[in-house]
């Protein structure tokens, strides 16, 4: 995994916080990945505090509900990318 891609400022950014991984989020980063074919999400303190989930739990829940592959952690950004099927 290349560093370069947590600082690349092309990739869209999605942050959660609060309200967690509700329905809306998860639709926001599906049309993202649609769209792209790669996101960004930042795990936000109000976010880490309500759920107590790590950044690697988070990105696992991330990429089994939207079917997406894990490019990286890093601190508290996930990068997700489109799953090629097929493959």
């Amino acid at each position: 995994m290349s560093s370069s891609v947590f600082q690349r400022k092309d990739i869209p950014v999605v942050n959660i916080g609060k309200k967690g991984l509700d329905e809306a989020v998860l639709e926001e980063i599906k049309n993202v990945l649609k769209a792209r074919g790669i996101v960004k999400v930042k795990l936000l303190k109000n976010f880490r505090e309500a759920y107590g989930l790590s950044p690697e739990e988070a990105a696992v829940v991330l990429s089994q509900r939207l079917s997406a592959e894990i490019v990286g952690v890093r601190g508290f950004v996930i990068v997700l990318k489109k799953t090629i099927r097929g493959h």
